[in-house]
């Protein structure tokens, strides 16, 4: 991220602007996939070292790579850095392909797949790395990557369910509000390799996934859909979820036909715990929402400010979410608590949008945006958004950035506010404050983090 990608927000001191980049910087620094990976492996004499588990490399006939998500490729440079020609080969689905291939060799095949919603790419991708893993030996280790936007990125659907059905239940689930968890129940019964699906398919090789969460908490169940974890929702869950937010009507036929079957016994479950080949299975989180928010608040700390983290946990309707964070510096102009000035507070985790407007935006800008009203007239306050992926839905920036001065700018330049957030329009809200914070995609994705500051 450079300075042209930083708000343009007048009110503030370069200095300030300064302290808020290198701020953000070292929370996508302590994300960064490559790094992740070496600090959670070792290899010590020919043994890969993960966790508590040893692994003889000698006594594997292949390591194969898989991998899926938006930091696949970043992971799997860092493997190939600990490992190197140890690896016999692999396949990963991602969303941007970097073109430095530098430190990756022409064993590994980097695709493309679609996100939010997947796309014939996700598809045929993720068909070429099933078949790539189709052959997997008990002499095998098959290492996956796994990271956010996996669910989308690698998707081959169940039998009598097209691409085209599953794309328009995965844009109204997008737009109803749902949460993750809810979201990715749906689809690990709607998709083969989700729900445990990719351990099934290794077996009976063994499997050791490395994950970089995008979920709050890091249940390795919804993370990317879970593709090598157990699973205990059912189909009758998954149908449920469709009932609580009035989407049965809504949904394609072939969906809930999949659904009805495995309600009724005729379609298998979703890979279980008591499953013996989980005995062949290791799944480890290698970076979170957690350490990137920490190592945001060390850099603000080594700046000088007093620092809290207030939650990794954060949930709820954005706009309504941003409104309560404002509140928090609203507390300090008062009364100085919980810190005193110079602070900054970091909030990390995701929160939901409830489409009712036509607009372009994502849950980062309507956080915002939610947060402009009560921060009206605030002095020397700054409330900043991010997307650690460096996207906020169906849009090229990471989220924006909100002052005091961010509404009576915005009426100034003839634009409604609350017009703009009735519509789900915060980035065009934005874009015209030149407030937009945009880094390019980062190469990781470790959920949201929301910074609050009061100079």
């Amino acid at each position: 991220m450079n300075r042209a990608g930083f708000p343009g927000q007048n009110s503030l001191s370069a200095e300030r602007r300064a302290d808020m980049q290198r701020i953000v910087l070292a929370a996508l620094a302590a994300a960064d996939p490559a790094q992740a990976i070496l600090q959670a492996l070792e290899l010590k004499d020919g043994t890969l070292v993960v966790g508590e588990k040893h692994y003889d490399l000698a006594a594997f006939g292949r390591v194969k790579v898989v991998g899926a998500g938006k930091a696949a490729q970043g992971m799997a440079l860092g493997l190939y850095q600990l490992l190197g020609e140890r690896v016999a080969g692999g396949v990963l689905v991602t969303k941007h392909i970097s073109p430095d291939q530098s430190g990756l060799p022409e064993s590994l095949s980097v695709l493309a797949g679609g996100h939010p919603v997947p796309t014939e790419a996700s598809v045929s991708s993720t068909g070429r790395l099933v078949h790539f893993l189709a052959d997997s030996a008990a002499d095998d280790l098959v290492i996956c990557l796994i990271s956010g936007g996996g669910s989308a990125l690698m998707t081959w659907p169940q039998e009598g369910v097209s691409l085209a059905d599953l794309q328009a239940l995965t844009r109204l689930l997008l737009a109803s509000g749902a949460n993750i968890t809810e979201i990715n129940t749906l689809r690990k019964h709607l998709d083969r390799v989700k729900g445990g699906g990719l351990a099934r398919i290794a077996a009976p090789a063994q499997v050791i996934t490395l994950i970089l969460s995008d979920v709050i908490g890091s249940p390795l169940d919804v993370i990317a859909s879970g593709p090598t974890v157990a699973d205990s929702s059912t189909f009758a869950q998954a149908y449920a979820i469709l009932e609580k937010y009035n989407l049965l009507l809504k949904t394609p036929a072939s969906i809930r036909a999949v659904l009805q079957q495995g309600m009724a016994g005729d379609l298998p479950e979703t890979l279980k715990a008591n499953d013996p080949l989980l005995n062949n299975v290791v799944n480890q989180v290698v970076a979170s929402n957690l350490q990137a928010a920490q190592a945001g608040l060390e850099q603000a700390k080594s700046a000088g400010f007093h620092t809290m983290l207030l939650t990794t946990y954060l949930q709820g309707e954005a706009a309504q979410v941003g409104s309560v964070l404002a509140s928090l510096l609203k507390q300090i102009e008062s009364s100085g608590q919980p810190l005193p000035r110079p602070a900054c507070l970091v909030a990390g985790g995701e929160t939901t949008v409830t489409l009712r407007g036509d607009g372009l935006g994502g849950r980062n800008l309507e956080l915002a945006l939610g947060a402009a009203f009560l921060f009206e007239g605030m002095a020397d306050a700054a409330l900043l958004t991010l997307g650690t992926d460096g996207e906020d839905g169906p849009t090229d920036a990471a989220g924006a950035l909100v002052t005091g001065e961010t509404l009576a700018r915005a009426r100034q330049m003839g634009l409604n506010p609350l017009d703009y957030l009735q519509r789900n329009d915060s980035y065009h809200f934005f874009q015209a404050l030149n407030d937009l914070l945009v880094t390019g995609p980062t190469g990781t994705n470790v959920n949201d983090l929301v910074f609050l500051f009061a100079f």
